[in-house]
């Protein structure tokens, strides 16, 4: 134990994470109290598991019925008879060929056919149902939408939402405002409980980078709350967040049986998330963040690390744009949205679903 505490303490060394001639005493809550405190970050843990049973209780008594009254069924899916010889090929190789099948047949002394049934049942076992589907989206884009509607209400009176140089001007003495305080927080318990929802939620080709978007979102917040960063943290959650209320509801029309009108808010999807995740997210704040605030702060490391999960999420922008343009590209063949810009679930080896 006492050996850990050298490397604790060289993790936190304060020539790496503030500007020269700036300790953590200069920025600590004690000597001024205009400074946050790191400690207030632990109100995002038991937010975390609220905002996992609001989800919860929306979802069983307000967004199952209301899909149920549109008409969505929840299918039960069946479970096939028990065979561990089936069930240790089908976990080693969920499509198999008819050569395989075959012999999967000889050696249980079974049909073609039954063998064919026993495989279909087990994957239709692990697929979600669309009011399941339904559910999730509904979830999202009632976040967002409040997330967003509560961004515009925190953050239009701020400087540095029409300048962004005022990230920049002061640091680290910068005074944030409570409600820009429970911005952030609420989106840090919101990213942590994706970080444990992922894992009985749609499962997408996409798994690990969405989780890795979470996990760095929230390492990224909370080091930007203790290096007193929230300034351009808060513009990089405004930008993203807008982008994600068109998808989830595109996915949510469809689901309800509305093709034309999915169509239409998919397209305003597309130009918005062009527009903010290719053009204003890369050209205002990761310019600003690599750029201007070289110019107006002195460079110290936490300049590179910081910028690094700026350029890591862009970079995951830039993959979800790949599929995105394989849809659009679909949708110009076809004349209707049937894809999913993150890539579609993992239950489907085909071109990425809208689900």
């Amino acid at each position: 134990m006492v050996s850990v505490l050298p490397k604790i303490s060289e993790f936190w060394n304060q020539g790496f994470w503030l500007p020269e001639n700036v300790t953590w005493d200069n920025i600590s809550p004690d000597s001024n109290p205009e400074i946050l405190n790191y400690k207030h970050l632990f109100f995002a843990i038991p937010l975390t598991f609220l905002m996992l049973g609001l989800r919860y209780f929306l979802q069983c008594f307000c967004f199952a019925p209301l899909g149920t009254s549109f008409g969505i069924k929840n299918y039960k899916r069946k479970s096939p008879r028990p065979n561990l010889f089936l069930e240790g090929s089908y976990s080693v190789h969920k499509k198999l060929t008819r050569e395989e099948i075959l012999g999967l047949a000889k050696q249980l002394d079974w049909s073609e056919r039954n063998v064919e049934r026993w495989l279909r049942t087990r994957r239709n076992q692990n697929k979600t149902s669309t009011l399941d589907k339904f559910c999730e989206s509904a979830w999202r884009v009632c976040y967002y939408l409040c997330y967003f509607i509560i961004g515009v209400m925190v953050l239009w009176n701020k400087r540095w939402l029409w300048d962004i140089n005022e990230c920049w001007y002061g640091y680290p003495h910068h005074h944030i405002d409570k409600d820009v305080c429970w911005y952030l927080i609420i989106a840090l318990s919101f990213y942590g409980s994706l970080c444990v929802s992922q894992f009985s939620d749609v499962k997408r080709k996409d798994f690990w980078q969405m989780f890795s978007h979470h996990a760095a979102t929230v390492i990224a917040m909370s080091l930007s709350w203790v290096n007193n960063l929230l300034r351009i943290a808060s513009l990089t959650l405004f930008v993203h967040e807008f982008t994600d209320i068109f998808l989830d509801l595109a996915k949510l029309i469809k689901y309800l049986g509305y093709q034309k009108l999915c169509d239409t808010v998919f397209v305003i999807f597309t130009v918005v998330w062009m527009v903010t995740r290719l053009g204003i997210y890369p050209f205002w704040i990761i310019r600003s963040a690599i750029w201007d605030s070289a110019e107006i702060i002195p460079v110290q490391p936490l300049y590179y690390f910081f910028n690094g999960f700026l350029i890591f999420i862009f970079a995951l922008d830039i993959f979800w744009t790949y599929f995105l343009l394989k849809i659009i590209y679909k949708f110009w063949k076809v004349g209707h949205a049937e894809g999913d810009a993150r890539s579609g679930s993992s239950d489907n080896n085909d071109e990425p679903k809208l689900e």
